[in-house]
C-alpha cells in the first residue's frame, strides 16, 4: 500500500528529469551554433556558378563496347580478376539500342520465362 500512495519524492524525480532534458536540449542548440558560426560563408549570388559562354553542356548519348576477354588456350591456368582490370570500352559504331530478347523479362532473376 505505501509503494501505491502518491509520494513528493515521485515528483521531484519527474521535475529533475525534466529539467535534465531542458539542459540538453539547450546544449544542443548552443553546440549547433557554434559550429554554424565557424563554418565559412554561404556564397553570394555573385559567386554562383555561371553558364559556359557557351550556353549549356547537352548530354551526349552512345554506345559502348567493351574489349574481348582474352581466350585462354586449353590447359593453361584461367586469368584472375585482377589480371583483367583497366579493360578499355570504346564507341560502337551501331547507333541503335541493345534491347532485350523477346520474351525476357531483361534482368538477372526477374522471374520470368526468359528466352527460351
Amino acid at each position: 500500500m505505501q509503494l501505491a500512495a502518491p509520494s513528493g519524492l515521485m515528483s521531484l524525480f519527474l521535475f529533475i528529469v525534466a529539467v535534465g532534458v531542458l539542459a540538453l536540449l539547450a546544449g544542443g542548440f548552443w553546440m549547433t551554433s557554434r559550429v554554424r558560426y565557424r563554418e565559412s560563408p554561404r556564397p553570394r549570388p555573385e559567386e554562383q556558378p555561371k553558364l559556359p559562354p557557351e550556353g549549356p553542356v547537352h548530354e551526349v548519348r552512345e554506345n559502348r563496347e567493351s574489349a574481348e576477354i582474352p581466350r585462354i588456350p586449353k590447359g593453361e591456368r584461367p586469368l584472375t580478376p585482377y589480371e583483367l582490370t583497366n579493360m578499355d570500352t570504346r564507341t560502337n559504331a551501331s547507333k541503335e539500342r541493345p534491347r532485350w530478347s523477346k520474351g525476357s523479362s531483361g534482368s538477372f532473376g526477374g522471374g520470368g520465362l526468359g528466352a527460351h
